[in-house]
């Protein structure tokens, strides 16, 4: 086991890290940006180093910053929580050649997987099935339009190095289709440096499902149960569940097989996450991508199974073998998360960073709360906008439900705006209540109540 570790991150998830590497025995090295002075994650680690200004590309992002950090305090290895450097693999080959442990997949895992196309191509290959799609980069408009003609409209253009609903949009017709493709080409070269797009069949009012995975350098992969995260917002979760209210025993076990026999052939090690749309009319489940890091939503996953997945996740990067076996997996019971953001549901969700005077936090059997924050506390404006995961566990969905209600009716935040009214409302929504959601459920939700635009 290590014996030192440097966390490549922030908020909510560092402090995770910091935790559960302590349980282990581990020291931690923290990194700031000047605007995180004053964050817990700096206050609990055993070193803190400030890494450069307030902005992700001075601090987060600053390889060099990050990997003179590590050697300064002699660490072992380095654990990039989710987003910023999780999924880079030249970040990842960096800390190969420092001889410090990446605290994730390998390069080629990352890399193969973070290019949509190539990850497409690798899980048909491995017997998955996918979307039907274009099966290269779109280049231009001509290509473009045949492809949608062959696939039948509507249908939907994706950026292929991203995700987050980053260079992505929905086509009903050729004019559409034409507008948005240079209009996704643009968002995508912004946001991930990278302009290329592909083009799937949209498979209207899907669930969004996912599998949670982890594998040893043994060989050993286990699949730890599906997460529904059919709850979202312009391709934003906003909560999450484990299990799905409308994944039964037979799919579970089809899904589960899918899974593994994809990750098996590319012999993957540490966390990750197998994205899957599911067709509730038909029941098939098509492949859609894979996160190759830890997932926001992996409490849900720990609350059912009872497996802490940051500690496994640091055991297999310094070697040591999974100690389960897929047979000891058990879902037990249900779980949900609440993704608590400094937005104003009220106002198209816009950000609403500032100083938090009071902060009740809520308790009880059965509730979770990871978050970074407390009162005094000063929400930066540079970074995203989660404040606090809320998870919640009961021996059903609908008991899980009742205790999110009365955990989200406890939980205030004073005088920033938060998204606990809306979850709250998703608590009494009846549809909501009888698991009949889709992709599209809070998007239609909102704009019925004149919140939100169609987009």
């Amino acid at each position: 086991m290590f014996s030192k570790i440097l966390i490549a991150n922030r908020g909510e998830i560092a402090l995770r890290i910091i935790r559960a590497a302590h349980d282990l025995g581990i020291r931690t090295v923290a990194v700031y940006s000047q605007a995180d002075a004053n964050s817990l994650h700096v206050r609990f680690a055993d070193e803190a180093i400030c890494i450069g200004q307030a902005s992700s590309s001075n601090s987060y992002l600053n390889i060099p910053a990050i990997i003179s950090a590590a050697e300064i305090t002699d660490v072992e290895a380095i654990h990039p929580g989710y987003g910023f450097l999780a999924e880079n693999a030249h970040f990842a080959e960096i800390c190969e050649s420092c001889k410090i442990t990446f605290i994730g997949p390998t390069p080629e895992n990352i890399r193969l997987m973070g290019d949509k196309m190539a990850a497409r191509a690798a899980m048909q290959k491995a017997g998955l099935p996918i979307v039907p799609g274009s099966r290269s980069v779109i280049k231009n408009k001509e290509e473009a339009l045949k492809t949608a003609k062959s696939l039948g409209y509507p249908v939907i253009i994706k950026a292929a190095a991203g995700g987050g609903g980053k260079g992505m949009r929905i086509c009903h017709n050729d004019l559409t289709l034409v507008s948005s493709l240079l209009t996704a080409q643009s968002e995508a070269e912004a946001n991930f440096g990278n302009s290329s797009v592909y083009i799937e069949k949209y498979i209207e009012k899907p669930r969004h499902i996912e599998v949670q995975i982890i594998g040893d350098r043994m060989g050993h992969i286990l699949q730890l149960g599906e997460r529904d995260c059919s709850i979202q917002r312009r391709h934003q979760k906003l909560l999450e569940e484990s299990p799905s209210p409308v994944v039964d025993a037979k799919m579970r076990k089809r899904l589960g097989e899918m899974v593994l026999r994809g990750m098996k052939s590319l012999n993957f090690v540490s966390c990750g996450t197998i994205e899957f749309l599911l067709d509730v009319k038909t029941n098939n489940f098509y492949f859609m991508e894979m996160n190759t890091r830890i997932q926001v939503e992996h409490p849900v996953t720990e609350m059912v199974t009872g497996i802490d997945l940051i500690k496994e996740q640091l055991r297999v990067a310094s070697g040591e073998k999974l100690k389960i076996q897929q047979d000891d997996v058990r879902i037990n019971g249900a779980s949900i998360e609440c993704r608590i953001n400094a937005e104003d549901p009220d106002n198209n969700f816009m950000p609403s960073p500032g100083r938090i005077e009071t902060l009740i936090l809520p308790g009880g059997p059965n509730v979770r709360v990871d978050t970074h924050i407390y009162a005094g506390y000063e929400i930066p404006p540079y970074y995203d906008s989660l404040l606090a995961k809320l998870i919640v566990h009961g021996n059903n969905r609908q008991e899980a439900i009742k205790t999110m209600r009365r955990a989200l009716s406890e939980f205030y935040i004073a005088p920033i705006k938060t998204t606990i009214p809306f979850h709250l409302k998703l608590m009494d929504n009846a549809l909501f209540k009888k698991g009949d959601i889709s992709t599209h459920f809070v998007q239609e939700l909102l704009v019925n109540e004149g919140i939100d635009t169609p987009r």
